[in-house]
């Protein structure tokens, strides 16, 4: 049974899962009905940022064009354009054991493709979602419903997995960005 997290609590993944090291980690979202005729590409990124919250390297931003971390432990599955249909629209897959030791923070992100051109903000999105499953038994482990709390922001930082010793926890965050992308990538010191 997954536990329903609220904005900022923080949850024990490793510790109260022993011997958990493959997980997926799915997002999901709607887009509600709006006439801008435009349509809807929400983009998961994952930044993989040192003890400093930093990026130290372009192979450690994953997103549709990068689509996995230098030795494969975070893997973007493929990007979804529409966002239709039930279930997860992105996934990325994890090998908690072998996340480089100088990766402190794993922060999960979704942005709206080109949301200045198109006029679009998570106003216009509802139900959206991150979720972890273990991939050994398919079990839904958390699950944070981010809510309707936006409407000027075109990018959120929906949460992270972070290092405590030698274990990983999990932060819900739900933070919004009014400047996406590219707000987020200068925040984590990309340029």
């Amino acid at each position: 049974m997954a536990i329903n997290l609220s904005k900022g609590q923080k949850i024990d993944l490793t510790k109260t899962n022993p011997g958990l090291s493959k997980i997926t980690v799915g997002l999901g979202w709607d887009t509600n009905k709006y006439d801008g005729g435009k349509d809807f590409d929400l983009d998961v990124s994952v930044f993989l940022a040192n003890a400093n919250g930093k990026v130290d390297k372009e192979t450690n931003f994953i997103y549709f064009n990068n689509k996995q971390n230098e030795n494969a432990s975070v893997v973007h599955t493929g990007d979804n354009r529409t966002g239709e249909g039930d279930g997860d629209d992105e996934q990325i897959q994890i090998d908690l054991q072998n996340i480089p030791a100088d990766v402190d923070k794993v922060a999960f992100t979704i942005t709206i493709y080109e949301a200045e051109a198109r006029s679009q903000n998570f106003g216009q999105v509802s139900r959206s979602y991150v979720r972890i499953v273990n991939d050994a038994n398919s079990e839904e482990l958390i699950r944070f419903d981010l809510g309707e709390d936006f409407s000027i922001e075109t990018g959120v930082v929906v949460g992270e997995l972070y290092r405590n010793g030698a274990e990983w926890k999990f932060n819900a965050i739900g933070s919004g960005y009014k400047d996406g992308l590219s707000g987020l990538t200068r925040d984590y010191g990309l340029q």
